[in-house]
């Protein structure tokens, strides 16, 4: 489970909370806390936001949305070096064994991308060809992420857009009720504490959803990319160490200091990876 992102939100809350409540003068006032609760201000941003998602993407869109938080905190793990340790053995296995000997590898072989990629090389699938599907794969993969992240997104965006709505109405309102005192203070609380909210879902949830599944897809686009620059070097006939040098510049250079599992040539230096 990745605690990080859980300790940042309740990190967010503890920094908004500390200046809600704290008094330089007084120390930590609890009754500040209602000053910032107003039930109007709450309909207008969420109620707001959800209804303008709701025009903008389809229903599909929001089933994803369990999905994403499970990434968030239950992430696949992506580790690029295993990758480069799969496809060196297998290039070692196809110089001495041929193609043909890889099955048996890739029957035990648990990435679906992976196996299905290095069929194409084995069932003698032209070089050319292999390579146009493993990019339109990318090319795909990167594209839904893109569409996953806009949602969040345009979220971000809505927040601030229906927090600003809700100050306009406020505003209307206690423009209309200055003649009575009594309603000025109601009006003057969703004026600023629906921009206040809709700050708070941008800054908070939104962006940093958005921030953290880029992370994710990241890590996920590096792997692939391996496979695919492995695969096609596989199928070209490269040296199993040529291979493995290759692959390795493609890792960011903090991740090379421990080098790769069972002792790759990245070992001990900095390998000239991509910072």
């Amino acid at each position: 489970m990745d605690i990080f992102t859980l300790l940042g939100w309740l990190v967010a809350i503890v920094v908004v909370l500390f200046g809600i409540l704290f008094d330089k003068n007084a120390g930590f006032v609890m009754d500040n806390l209602q000053n910032f609760w107003d039930s109007s201000s709450v309909v207008i941003v969420i109620g707001g936001v959800v209804s303008a998602l709701m025009v903008a993407y389809p229903l599909k869109t929001f089933a994803k949305i369990p999905k994403h938080l499970k990434i968030l905190f239950l992430p696949p793990k992506w580790d690029p070096k295993q990758y480069i340790v799969q496809i060196v053995d297998m290039a070692k296995e196809a110089r001495i064994n041929g193609l043909l000997s890889l099955e048996s590898k890739l029957a035990e072989t648990k990435d679906q991308f992976l196996k299905t990629s290095m069929m194409m090389v084995v069932d003698a699938v032209e070089p050319e060809k292999v390579k146009q599907v493993l990019e339109a794969e990318l090319d795909a993969l990167d594209d839904r992420h893109s569409q996953d992240r806009s949602f969040y997104d345009r979220a971000s965006a809505f927040g601030p857009a229906f927090g600003m709505i809700g100050t306009l109405m406020g505003l209307i309102n206690l423009m209309k009720s200055l003649d009575n005192p009594d309603a000025i203070a109601p009006a003057m609380a969703v004026a600023l504490v629906t921009t206040f909210y809709g700050s708070i879902l941008a800054n908070v949830i939104f962006t940093p959803i958005s921030s953290k599944l880029k992370a994710r897809h990241d890590e996920e686009y590096l792997c692939k990319l391996i496979i695919v620059e492995g695969v096609q070097s596989i199928q070209a006939g490269d040296n199993a160490r040529f291979i493995e040098e290759k692959l390795t510049q493609m890792l960011p250079a903090y991740t090379l200091k421990k080098g790769l599992p069972g002792g790759g040539a990245s070992s001990g230096g900095d390998g000239g990876g991509k910072e």
